[in-house]
């Protein structure tokens, strides 16, 4: 049954559709310099130390629990991104399961496509 879902939420969907949506990174920047998101980022916290998105939320999909994720306050959108974007697709298709409900974007490209787009970022040590 999660692969169903799963395989149901891994590419863009139609307007009305289901909850999930991707979305690609330059249009995501536009709304993150416009104060719009609540960006999460679900890779490891090893990898979010050494590189992160200014203001993104850690919450690793190893450790991933919905009732974790904070919900966007009126005109803000919930952006899930990982590396490349796949993962993010596994938490999405977790908060689905456990009944968010509102609108889900994912981040194409996960932060190598926010890096493409020109996107800012912070550096670790």
């Amino acid at each position: 049954m999660f692969s169903r879902l799963f395989g149901a939420l891994s590419g863009a969907v139609q307007p009305g559709g289901d909850k999930v949506k991707v979305v690609d990174p330059a249009i995501i920047r536009e709304w993150w310099e416009a104060g719009e998101v609540v960006l999460i980022d679900v890779r490891e916290r090893d990898e979010y130390a050494a590189e992160n998105i200014p203001g993104a939320v850690n919450l690793p999909l190893t450790s991933f629990n919905p009732t974790q994720v904070p919900k966007p306050e009126a005109g803000k959108r919930l952006v899930i991104h990982c590396r490349s974007g796949a993962r993010c697709g596994t938490a999405s298709a977790h908060l689905v399961a456990a009944g968010w409900d509102g609108e889900i974007v994912r981040m194409r490209g996960g932060i190598m496509g926010w890096r493409s787009a020109g996107g800012p970022t912070r550096r670790g040590s």
